[in-house]
């Protein structure tokens, strides 16, 4: 029985590492909605916090309101991130498929030496490149929900940081608001250095090898 060539077995190789980087991914995703429950419940509790100060905490009553907002805004975002990474995840499969089944289709081929299974081996190569361009659209997809990502993290950032500002106008309750917003600033870090560690995850930075097609 002949065995896999060298390219087909790096190949086969460079997708099982795929898709265990998918699987990486997506724990980290579910970390991010985690941290933006955390936000959330955070938020309720830093409105009532401001309710208690009365009209000296308006604004970081607000800023609270709009963190809430970031929170839940960042929760549909990152469903958007585990579906682009479900599809990764099929996608991925199916290019491991095409791998094994066109190796031993070309093997065939060249034992048989006849023109009907060249001729499916054709259509299989001609299938095998639409999944791989297919599996490069989600790639990019990917990236650009996660540059998204990024974008609102900036904004909780920014949002963040105003709610440090707007603390210190709370009077006799400045010190509680100043300890809320510096958690929030502290569970945001969190989220960028999550998403600092997707962008650095090797399935949105693959090699350039020469004819790998995923």
């Amino acid at each position: 029985m002949s065995r896999p060539t060298l390219p087909e077995a790096s190949a086969d190789a460079g997708a099982g590492a795929d898709l265990l980087r998918i699987v990486r991914i997506n724990e980290e995703i579910k970390s991010v909605v985690g941290i933006a429950f955390r936000i959330n419940i955070m938020a309720l509790n830093a409105i009532f916090l401001a309710k208690r100060a009365g009209t000296t905490a308006l604004g970081f009553g607000v800023l609270s309101n709009e963190l809430r907002v970031f929170s839940q805004d960042l929760r549909t975002g990152m469903e958007a991130l585990t579906g682009l990474v479900h599809a990764c995840v099929a996608e991925v499969s199916r290019v491991l498929q095409d791998i094994r089944h066109t190796g031993l289709l070309r093997r065939a081929v060249a034992d048989v030496e006849r023109p009907g299974p060249a001729a499916v081996l054709a259509r299989r190569e001609a299938e095998n490149a639409a999944h791989s361009a297919h599996l490069a659209e989600l790639r990019k997809a990917l990236q650009r929900a996660l540059e998204d990502a990024f974008r609102l993290v900036e904004l909780g950032s920014v949002l963040a940081k105003s709610a440090k500002i707007e603390a210190a106008y709370g009077q006799s309750f400045a010190g509680e608001l100043s300890q809320v917003s510096g958690e929030f600033a502290g569970v945001v870090e969190e989220i960028r250095e999550s998403l600092e560690s997707l962008r650095r995850s090797a399935f949105f930075n693959p090699p350039r090898e020469a004819g790998r097609a995923f």
